[in-house]
């Protein structure tokens, strides 16, 4: 058995692993209950398990959770403030930046990262490049690319940095 000390969403997690070779995706979904984030390819080409760790997005299923011992996971439930929704999330919502909704919480947390991280600019291509980890089968990315752009307009990005960190 292997301990693990995790911080998700604000809370303190503590976990005794089994097996070294859980990824983060398969710890957050099935010993955590935590189902946002999904698992798509299982190899890290879709985005659907984008998380954030440490304030950097990564994708779950490629992380090994024995890796991240003391890090600081946010997950799309770690977004919401109760019922007030992330600036992200609202603006997904008003530009319709899904359709089915399967990668729409990898998307969010991408959107996330990336206006966090300073790399989202003004430029929708620039975002495009950026969110280019993120598959959408439904072809939603001009709704996608808005929202990221009125986000980062919702504060300057400033207090979604400071939400993210």
């Amino acid at each position: 058995m292997i301990p693990l000390r995790l911080t998700v969403n604000g809370t303190v997690r503590e976990v005794l692993l089994e097996d070294p070779r859980v990824t983060l995706l398969d710890l957050l979904r099935e010993r955590l209950h935590l189902t946002g984030s999904k698992k798509g390819c299982d190899r890290g080409q879709c985005g659907a398990c984008t998380v954030l760790v440490d304030g950097r997005r990564i994708n779950a299923c490629l992380a090994l959770a024995v890796s991240l011992d003391g890090a600081s996971v946010t997950t799309i439930e770690g977004l919401a403030d109760g019922d007030a929704l992330h600036p992200v999330q609202a603006a997904f919502i008003t530009h319709d930046g899904f359709q089915c909704g399967f990668c729409t919480p990898g998307q969010i947390m991408s959107a996330v990262g990336l206006i966090t991280e300073g790399q989202a600019g003004t430029d929708p291509e620039r975002i495009r490049e950026g969110m280019s980890g993120n598959l959408c089968r439904c072809g939603a990315y001009a709704g996608i690319s808005e929202a990221v752009l009125a986000a980062q307009g919702a504060g300057d990005g400033a207090a979604i940095r400071e939400d993210a960190a």
